[in-house]
């Protein structure tokens, strides 16, 4: 007679993987923290020691990467919360547009897509964790931005409530996700064939729904063709 398991096989593959994202994030998290600390304080020094004697772009600059220094402090102590299983989520009132614009300035600069349009008009205030929810926006807009077409990218973000759930829809007019493909986009460590693609872990998508599950929400895919695609994010309204 064979054995009966003690759990099926699907169980024990999906566990073992679940704890490999949550080490990749906590050990990749852990080990950015003491750089971006000492390029913060360093920042900080500079700007305490030369403030006089540098000029307005030069401050700016400084400052820039002091802010930005910080910013990634604060996203890597997300994800480490996340990969620990109990994710620190601080609710605030946030400027959708605002922090869609934001991100969305950030990404064409470190793209170099300066024909990029982004529609995002009428979008509303939302209660959530800025910094976690940011980082499912980035995600989104960054592939809306590396997955183009033969046009230059068009992104659109819409927000309507429905009861008590916030749904935000992301779209793109970018080349697609091949339907053979669609049921492997929230897989961990895949990744979307494409020539020429930035090599990545292929956890983005994985994160992005990890941090919505953490924050009461869930994201699925609704529509791709060679037209583009459309994400729909929910969240609590709450």
């Amino acid at each position: 007679m064979s054995p009966n398991p003690t759990r099926p096989l699907e169980t024990t593959v999906a566990g073992d993987t679940e704890e490999r994202i949550k080490r990749f994030l906590a050990t990749a998290s852990h080990d950015l923290q003491s750089p971006l600390r000492h390029i913060a304080m360093y920042a900080e020094l500079l700007l305490d020691d030369l403030e006089e004697t540098l000029d307005g772009e030069q401050l700016e600059s400084l400052r820039m990467i002091m802010e930005k220094a910080q910013a990634a402090q604060r996203l890597t102590k997300a994800l480490m919360s996340l990969a620990g299983g109990a994710p620190q989520v601080s609710p605030e009132v946030v400027d959708l547009k605002a922090l869609a614009e934001r991100i969305w300035s950030e990404l064409v600069d470190e793209t170099g897509a300066g024909d990029a349009t982004l529609a995002c008009q009428d979008l509303p205030s939302i209660r959530t964790d800025p910094t976690l929810f940011g980082m499912v926006l980035r995600q989104l807009i960054s592939n809306a931005l590396t997955y183009r077409g033969s046009s230059p990218p068009q992104v659109a973000i819409a927000a309507a409530q429905e009861g008590a759930t916030w749904l935000i829809r992301i779209s793109d007019n970018g080349s697609g996700i091949d339907p053979a493909h669609r049921e492997r986009i929230f897989e961990p460590f895949w990744k979307l064939p494409k020539a020429g693609a930035v090599p990545g872990a292929g956890l983005g998508l994985t994160t992005a729904q990890e941090i919505l599950t953490a924050l009461g929400g869930d994201i699925r895919l609704d529509h791709s063709d060679e037209s583009g695609s459309r994400f729909t994010i929910r969240l609590p309204v709450a």
